[in-house]
């Protein structure tokens, strides 16, 4: 079976955060199945900076990574590819929302008659319910033109049953597919002690993932209390918290593989208080190096209470700096280890690529009833 993932950016384009490991695992663990080819169709684009371009990554599938010339994604040779790589396809993969690929995938792939699996990463869900959301009007206006486009063959892969709800008040009538992202478990870097209580956020520096909430937290926290930012974003939303940065509070930029697992390893507590998150896979990733985490009713980690290894709280109605230093008195490093346990049982790469799978499988099958 042919599986072609058209993206606006793809590994190792990790500017854009967690999207793309995440499509880089379905891609990895659906190309390593037996019967089963991959190919992406994608741009070069490394970050918002024009001349800013992805260093090519030796990968076991082809990938085709187009002149981005504008914006975030536009590339009139991505277009020029797409009708080929579509009539190879068995199944198309979109990932994005409101991005320069998204409607000529979905237009063709209804006129050539191929079932597409669709990712919008959240985007559909942050619309829906983050009131502050740039660009509402463009955004409606896009989401009307893809309901018009799309085929009944679409399906909306969510990664959370609050993704699925939100979504469908965006698009109405879509079916969706719902599969969690995976996440690696790492060998653990033995922890660095320390006298201090290390909170660790990682992410992108926007604000609807609430690190001004965060930043007004450390005020009111004592002094052995320290930040560790990673991350990148905007400039504008750079340069506004790195002026609330103290020597308590540190920004590190952005932080690949190793410097994540070494930061993990010099923290005691993962605090993401965000707004809204389809999934949060640095949730995941805190929890399989076995950092407990706080978080919000934003955010799709519910669990975290119940699994003990961590909260996750509504910031309407509880005081973030209050919940933080609730979980300064409990065994942080116990519940730590719970969250990896929880990841190892039920976030695998492998649960994740046989779901993709069986959707694709499905998809498949009904195109060829219906063909």
């Amino acid at each position: 079976m042919n599986i072609l993932h058209v993206t606006p950016s793809f590994f190792p384009a990790t500017y854009w955060g967690g999207p793309i490991w995440s499509t880089k695992a379905i891609c990895d663990g659906i190309n390593a199945l037996p019967q089963m080819s991959v190919r992406v169709l994608t741009t070069d684009a490394a970050s918002p900076k024009r001349g800013d371009l992805v260093a090519l990554a030796a990968l076991p599938y082809p990938v085709h990574y187009a002149r981005r010339i504008a914006g975030h994604s536009i590339s009139p040779g991505l277009l020029a590819q797409l009708p080929k790589a579509i009539d190879w396809a068995d199944v198309v993969h979109l990932t994005g929302t409101y991005s320069f690929p998204t409607l000529p995938t979905m237009a063709l792939a209804r006129l050539k008659r191929k079932p597409v699996v669709w990712s919008p990463r959240g985007a559909l869900q942050a619309t829906a319910e983050w009131g502050d959301a740039p660009r509402r009007g463009t955004k409606g206006q896009f989401e009307r033109a893809a309901q018009l486009l799309r085929s009944d063959r679409v399906v909306l892969h969510v990664t959370s049953q609050a993704e699925a709800d939100l979504s469908v008040t965006r698009l109405k009538g879509i079916e969706t597919a719902l599969i969690p992202n995976s996440v690696e478990i790492p060998p653990l870097l033995p922890k660095v002690p320390s006298d201090n209580i290390r909170l660790i956020y990682l992410g992108r520096i926007h604000p609807k993932k609430g690190i001004e909430q965060l930043l007004d937290a450390m005020a009111q926290l004592p002094d052995h209390v320290t930040l560790d930012i990673f991350g990148t974003g905007a400039p504008e939303d750079v340069a506004q918290v790195k002026s609330r940065c103290t020597p308590r509070i540190q920004m590190h930029g952005h932080a690949d593989t190793a410097a994540k697992a070494k930061a993990f390893a010099n923290a005691d507590l993962f605090v993401l208080p965000s707004h809204s998150e389809n999934f949060g896979i640095s949730v995941a990733e805190a929890l399989a190096h076995g950092v407990p985490v706080l978080t919000t009713t934003g955010t799709p980690w519910q669990a975290l209470d119940a699994k003990g290894c961590g909260r996750c709280i509504d910031l309407h109605r509880a005081d973030l700096a209050d919940e933080i230093q609730a979980l300064m008195k409990c065994d942080l490093p116990a519940m730590g280890a719970k969250g990896r346990k929880w990841m190892a049982r039920d976030f695998s790469s492998e649960v994740m690529t046989q779901r993709f799978a069986q959707l694709y499988a499905s998809l498949a099958v009904k195109h060829e009833a219906s063909s």
